[in-house]
């Protein structure tokens, strides 16, 4: 079978010609790119006559896929698979699986951290000092005693619940259903219009489909309390986010730290987030350490030899 990676995935050249090596032992054609190529021609040009494909988080459309005849397989080394027209793929006999799991730490890491610099002002104090400035009336506050609402409990939202906790934070969860485990952690599972209004912080782990497009918007903002914290490391599309923009710019809730936005950076620079020192802003990098991308080419490439056996 010809298998083709279409970008680097962030591991060094050296593993992909051991997995060159192991693929040709194997009585497979292995090639890969150490680039990384979002428009419509280069993807066609570099998956044209793969049966087996690894991509990320490339926006793969029909337009894309039915440039591929031989495509069978399409390992995405991503959690996610919103970005991949998996209606085309069901209808063409193209099985899909994603990397679940790789991220799991790097993501719940950036979470907590994220709420620590929105406590105790991390980033902004950085900048004062370097411009000769000093601490002055300055009062953070502690994580510690926070009720904190975690919105979803997969396997990300669990991991951010058990940093939480080991912060001193007393956690709440939602979730469209619930979890033993979660509960075995003294976590307790509440309506999302009682987190909302009980929170802290909102912190939000549930993945982009129907049911969750737009699940925080005016409404759900409008029952946080004006001192919260909204933090969004799971998809942009599952905040609204000019909603978010205002309720910042207007002081309804206290700030907001997002690494997930309406499309992948960079973004304009009249984006509504960016006009509001109010908000913690990161280029979608939860899921990037050199932990995570090495532990994630193992999934991706372990699920490719299960495929083919």
């Amino acid at each position: 079978m010809n298998i083709i990676c279409v970008e680097s995935l962030g591991i060094p050249q050296t593993r992909f010609e051991e997995l060159k090596k192991h693929y040709a032992s194997m009585g497979h054609e292995f090639t890969y790119y150490l680039d990384r190529k979002e428009d419509e021609e280069t993807l066609i040009e570099r998956m044209r006559e793969a049966d087996i494909a690894v991509i990320s988080n490339i926006k793969l459309p029909a337009a894309v896929l039915s440039q591929c005849p031989k495509l069978r397989y399409l390992s995405v080394a991503f959690t996610g698979l919103d970005h991949i027209d998996l209606a085309y793929c069901k209808e063409h006999g193209i099985e899909v699986q994603n990397a679940a799991g790789y991220s799991t730490t790097a993501v719940s890491e950036l979470a907590v951290g994220m709420m620590l610099d929105l406590l105790r002002n991390i980033v902004t104090l950085n900048e004062k000092i370097r411009q000769g400035g000093s601490r002055g009336t300055f009062l953070g506050r502690e994580l510690r005693g926070k009720t904190v609402g975690v919105v979803g409990t997969g396997a990300i939202g669990t991991a951010t619940i058990r940093l939480l906790l080991a912060f001193g934070a007393k956690v709440i969860a939602w979730n469209r259903s619930e979890h033993d485990d979660v509960k075995a952690l003294g976590v307790k599972y509440v309506s999302l219009e009682e987190l909302l209004k009980q929170s802290d912080i909102v912190t939000l782990h549930v993945p982009l489909c129907d049911e969750t497009r737009g699940l925080i918007g005016e409404k759900e903002l409008a029952l946080m309390k004006p001192t919260a914290l909204l933090v969004n490391t799971a998809r942009g599309p599952v905040c609204d986010i000019a909603a978010v923009g205002k309720a910042l710019v207007d002081g309804r809730i206290a700030g907001a730290a997002f690494d997930v936005f309406e499309h992948e950076p960079p973004l304009p620079l009249d984006h509504l987030l960016l006009s509001t020192n109010r908000c913690l802003v990161t280029p979608h990098v939860a899921f990037a350490t050199e932990e995570s991308f090495a532990a994630r080419a193992d999934i991706v490439f372990g699920h490719i030899d299960d495929y083919l056996r």
